[in-house]
């Protein structure tokens, strides 16, 4: 056996099978490009579902977390730590918020928005105990832990899991007169992306984020922002919600936060909301862990200069006119998306999104399929124009044949 199918052979032996990865097993990886046990280049259209806004092996944060691993990597917030403070310190000021609750994955971020708007209901709305509402999307997609799965509309996520939490109302994305018509006394937040991406890249609506900040500003509702995948630069924007001018009463924050070198989370709010908390009510091990800290400090310094952000949007516009010229005949059927984000309705007599990945991979492009027959483009803000255009030529080929 080759060594790909000796590792992947390994690897099935000996591992759940909750995943069905392409079959490449990764080596080394720099920028756009990841390299495989066989030697063999492939261009990463996928970038870790964002995670790796700034790719592989960033020289910036690799040098951040080894000079910090060096000095301390844990101390659990039994004790302070020297990182600590300006971690949450840059953070909040880069979401024009007051206060920080950092934890380390995206799902865990998503929980403590749960809690955090739960709390707040109780404590400062006045919502009878037990009695709060969160509204949320259909078709979203937060994270896979047991609360989150319980108001998710996708059966993969959510079968065999029950008895699922109670507490959730889920409404239509992008349907304005749904939301307000589920809002009762006792709802305490409204809960969505502003981009829904294992949905497969969809925008809302013009107009529909705007209704939401002035329809939750007007029901006394918390409007909370899971910008997980879209924030951080990825839209061509800070946070996907500029595009409309709309700022959330909570950002929830992951994947890109830690740079692809360490899971990085966190909550950012108000002092009013977040405030909620006393000691002992809340936290994680290693959230706001000395590492974490240091690798996001740096992710945090990267975005204020605004150049990735305006990377995303000068690539962005190029990425969906290249796409855009693919529709309209017969291979492609729809394109969505924003900034250096897409994703891509393949014509279905051409393939399943898995098939079409799959014959992306034969041609050294990675990328990764969603629902049906689409695929999701997202690379990292780094690509050259001209590893994208190779790319979107390499897609061009896919599906001439």
């Amino acid at each position: 056996m080759s060594a790909t199918e000796t590792a992947i052979a390994s690897a099935e032996a000996h591992s759940a099978h909750n995943y069905h990865p392409l079959p490449v097993v990764v080596a080394s990886a720099e920028g756009a490009w990841m390299t495989d046990v066989e030697g063999r280049r492939y261009l990463d259209l996928l970038a870790g579902y964002s995670a790796l806004n700034f790719g592989h092996g960033n020289r910036r944060l690799i040098d951040a977390a080894r000079a910090q691993l060096e000095r301390v990597t844990l101390t659990s917030r039994a004790f302070h730590h020297d990182r600590f403070a300006d971690f949450c310190t840059e953070l909040a000021a880069l979401c024009g918020m007051e206060m920080v609750l950092p934890m380390n994955t995206g799902a865990e971020a998503v929980e403590t928005a749960v809690k955090t708007a739960r709390k707040w209901g109780y404590r400062v709305k006045g919502v009878p105990d037990g009695m709060a509402k969160i509204i949320v999307a259909s078709d979203n997609f937060h994270g896979r832990t047991t609360t989150i799965i319980s108001f998710s509309t996708d059966p993969e996520a959510r079968a065999d899991y029950g008895p699922y939490t109670p507490g959730f109302e889920i409404v239509p994305y992008g349907d304005l007169t749904a939301l307000r018509e589920a809002m009762t006394e006792n709802t305490v937040a409204v809960l969505i992306e502003p981009i829904q991406g294992e949905a497969g890249v969809l925008v809302p609506p013009a107009g529909y984020l705007p209704g939401v900040r002035e329809l939750t500003r007007e029901r006394n509702v918390l409007f909370i922002a899971d910008e997980i995948q879209s924030g951080l630069g990825r839209t061509g924007k800070t946070f996907a919600l500029e595009h409309e001018g709309v700022v959330p009463d909570m950002y929830v924050l992951g994947k890109a936060l830690g740079g692809g070198v360490v899971p990085v989370s966190a909550v950012v709010s108000s002092a009013d909301i977040l405030g909620v908390f006393k000691p002992g009510e809340h936290g994680s091990t290693f959230g706001g862990n000395p590492l974490a800290c240091a690798v996001a400090l740096e992710v945090i310094a990267m975005l204020r200069t605004g150049e990735y952000q305006e990377r995303a949007a000068e690539l962005g516009d190029h990425l969906h006119r290249e796409l855009g010229l693919l529709t309209g005949g017969g291979a492609v059927e729809t394109v969505r998306g924003r900034g250096l984000w897409a994703g891509v309705d393949i014509a279905p007599a051409l393939g399943t999104g898995r098939e079409i990945s799959e014959r992306l991979m034969e041609e050294r492009v990675l990328v990764k399929d969603t629902h049906g027959s689409t695929i999701r483009i997202a690379p990292p803000l780094v690509i050259s124009k001209e590893d994208l255009d190779w790319g979107l030529d390499r897609l061009r080929t896919v599906l001439s044949r």
